[in-house]
This record gives structure tokens, sequence and C-alpha cells, in this order.
């Protein structure tokens, strides 16, 4: 099956993440740039105002794939607004794709995002998987973590290779 990898990554967390599935998988991986850097008032904006920003490549580029695996982090209960286009191509052009994210989770879980992604692409994903960055740094501590720690926190080597495996595993049993 041919599949890609789409990435966006902010702090380059989804990226490391992204990177090593599409390896495994040998997938293409596709890299989500945007035009003008974003900044936390981008972010805050964007998910206020429901906003689709302006991406590339093309979300056209995914046409022909039998599989789409987004990888973004999740802001705000939310996806990422910059992988919003290719969800809203995915209404108009119909095709099996997944979602799986890194982000902070300090704030618990995001119970909506299912219902989200179903909402913008116009179908369930066959595979969801929502990590957070506070579960690697509960283990082993007695406070909870709080926003500054999971914003500031890189994925270790060993991070994304724990966290690629399970994504991997996922993937292997939706499909």
């Amino acid at each position: 099956m041919n599949i890609a990898v789409i990435s966006y990554s902010l702090t380059g967390n989804n990226k490391a993440l992204a990177q090593r599935v599409a390896q495994a998988l040998q997938a293409d991986l596709i890299e989500v740039t945007e035009p003008k850097a974003r900044t936390m008032g981008t972010i805050m904006l964007d998910m206020l105002f429901n906003r689709t920003p302006q991406a590339k490549p093309g979300p056209a580029s995914l046409d022909g794939y039998g599989l789409l695996l987004f990888c973004g982090p999740v802001w705000m209960g939310h996806v990422a607004s910059p992988l919003r286009p290719y969800l809203q191509h995915l209404r108009k052009h119909p095709q099996q794709y997944g979602f799986f994210s890194i982000s902070g989770g300090a704030d618990g879980g995001n119970g909506k995002l299912a219902g989200e992604l179903q909402k913008r692409a116009g179908a369930a994903p066959v595979m969801l998987l929502d990590q957070h960055i506070a579960g690697l740094l509960q283990a082993g501590t007695a406070p909870a973590p709080e926003r500054k720690d999971t914003s500031a926190y890189r994925l270790t080597e060993k991070d994304a290779e724990v966290l690629a495996d399970t994504v991997i595993q996922a993937c292997r049993q939706a499909v």
C-alpha cells in the first residue's frame, strides 16, 4: 500500500516522530510548511476564530496514496491549524487516513479530537493515537507536569523510538 505521512511540527517533536514512522513503514514523508513563522499569538487566533492557514505543499499532493497518516500537535484540544487544509481536502477527495500526535497533555486528554477529525475530513480516521508529553514526564515523578514543562520538553531519541513503535503497531492493527 502506498502510504504518506503528512507532518507538521512547531517544536520538532512531531517531526521526529513522523520521520521514524515514515521510515519504518517505508512511507513518503511530506512536511507541511507555512509562508510565515508561527507564534503563540497566531495559534490562539487560529483556534479562537477557526482559521485555516495556507500551507505547502498543496493538499492535492496527497491524491493517489492508499493511506494518509497525519502527524501534528493538538492545540487546545484541536488539530493544529496547518493540517486543516489537508483534512478539508479529504471531504471532497475521500481517502483512508489516520492521525497520530505527540503534544503537551498537561491539561488532560483531547476527548473531542476524534469528532473534530471526522467533522473536518468528512469521515472518521482508521487510526487515532493521541500521545502526551505529560505521560513521559510523569514516569517516576510526584507532581503532575505543568504546561510550561510540557511545552519546553523535546523528545529524546528513545522517546521517539518508543512513541513511533506504538504508532506503527496501531497502524498495522488498523489496516
